[in-house]
């Protein structure tokens, strides 16, 4: 089975849970990992699994005006905010309204400040909504993974991604199990 993790990230927090959900995916899947501005249709066709993630700003999905603001931050003097590789370019919200209608699985993650979800906001469940539109079966509830004030991820985070791409790969491979079976007869 192949899987397609494709993400957003300003700061590299949102790249690096990325990084380590593509590690636990790789046990039962053919894995790619690529930023949102590189994800092609073609990848995202050839998928089994298409697990999406980006930041939360703002509450939600990042936008353009966020995106905008988060460049500003980092130019900053004093800002310590160091700007992601592929932080230029669109975002996952504008990615997903461009994307054909789905065909298999999806996933949806985000990273937040740490925090009560009614404070922080949730980037992951606008992505996941956006993906059912889209016609992806969400066989997997929205994931957080929290970053601390300082914009570091929170100690036990990357390993938790990890943890968490080992478990949607589980139980992707499950969800495509008995399909097989059936039409192996």
């Amino acid at each position: 089975m192949r899987a397609l993790v494709v993400y957003e990230s300003m700061y590299g927090n949102t790249h690096a849970v990325a990084t380590n959900i593509a590690a636990g995916l790789s046990a039962t899947h053919e894995v790619r990992l690529v930023p949102v501005t590189r994800a092609t249709p073609e990848m995202v066709a050839a998928a089994d699994l298409l697990v999406v993630g980006g930041p939360t700003h703002v509450h939600g999905m990042a936008t353009a005006n966020s995106r905008r603001w988060a460049v500003e931050a980092a130019r900053k003097e004093g800002s310590g905010l160091t700007m992601d590789a592929d932080a230029d370019g669109p975002g996952v919200r504008g990615w997903l309204g461009g994307i054909s209608a789905g065909h298999g699985l999806a996933a949806a993650f985000d990273t937040r400040l740490n925090g009560l979800p009614a404070l922080t906001g949730r980037a992951s469940r606008g992505i996941s909504r956006l993906l059912a539109r889209r016609g992806y079966r969400m066989f997997a509830a929205p994931e957080s993974f929290l970053v601390s004030k300082q914009n570091k991820l929170v100690d036990g985070e990357a390993t938790r991604a990890c943890s968490w791409g080992a478990l949607i790969g589980e139980e992707a491979r499950n969800a495509y199990a008995p399909a097989a079976a059936g039409n192996a007869g």
